[in-house]
C-alpha cells in the first residue's frame, strides 16, 4: 500500500486499538498489511518456480489497474466479528486475476477457498478467547464507527510471499514479482 493509504490505515488501527482497550485483539502492523488474492499455507520448495510461472503469466495477461480503500467490516460477520478489515473496491480485473490464480493453484493441488473472494485488509484479529462481553464490545464498536474513503492505489505488481509466524507476528518475505502491463 502506498505510505499514505498506510498511514490512514495505521490511524485507523489506533483509534479502534483505543476504543476498544483490554479486548483481546492481534492488531496487524500497518506495514504488514496487503490484499491477499490467495493463501497458499505450507507450500513446497518445488512448486515455488511453478508458482512464480502462474504469477509472471497472469500478469502478463493484465494492466495495471486503480483500487479504492475504505469502508470497515467484519468477518465472518458485523455481529460476530472474528477478522477486522477494510475493504477494497476494485475493477472486474482483480476478480479476474484472483479467479485464475485459484484455478491454477488448484491444479497443482492447492486447495480452492470455499468462500467467494471479498477483497479486504485486515487489520485486526479478535483472539478465540475473547468472552461475550468483549465480542459485544466489539460490535458496537463496529456500529459506531465509520471509516469513508481512505485512499486509492495503483495495482501494478503482483507478488508471491512466504509469512513465517513468529511471537511478535507475521514476518513476510518477498519471493518473486511479477509486473502488470502498463
Amino acid at each position: 500500500m502506498p505510505s499514505e493509504i498506510q498511514a490512514s490505515l495505521e490511524q485507523v488501527s489506533a483509534n479502534l486499538a483505543a476504543e476498544l482497550a483490554g479486548v483481546p485483539i492481534r492488531w496487524i502492523p500497518a506495514e504488514n498489511i496487503h490484499l491477499t488474492l490467495k493463501f497458499l499455507g505450507e507450500i513446497s520448495i518445488s512448486n515455488v518456480e511453478l508458482l512464480k510461472e502462474i504469477l509472471a503469466s497472469e500478469a502478463g495477461f493484465h494492466t495495471a489497474f486503480e483500487i479504492s480503500v475504505g469502508e470497515l467490516g467484519a468477518f465472518p460477520s458485523q455481529s460476530r466479528p472474528r477478522v477486522l478489515w477494510v475493504a477494497v473496491q476494485a475493477p472486474p480485473e482483480l476478480q479476474s486475476i484472483r479467479s485464475t490464480l485459484e484455478n491454477e493453484t488448484a491444479r497443482i493441488g492447492y486447495t480452492r477457498e470455499k468462500r467467494p473472494f471479498s477483497p479486504h485488509l485486515t487489520l485486526g484479529r479478535v483472539s478465540r478467547n475473547a468472552n461475550s462481553g468483549e465480542v459485544r464490545k466489539v460490535c458496537e464498536v463496529l456500529n459506531k464507527y465509520t471509516v469513508g474513503f481512505l485512499g486509492a492505489a495503483r495495482v501494478q505488481d503482483l507478488h508471491l510471499f512466504r509469512s513465517d509466524l513468529k511471537p511478535g507476528g507475521a514476518v513476510y518475505t518477498k519471493l518473486f514479482s511479477a509486473h502488470l502491463k502498463p
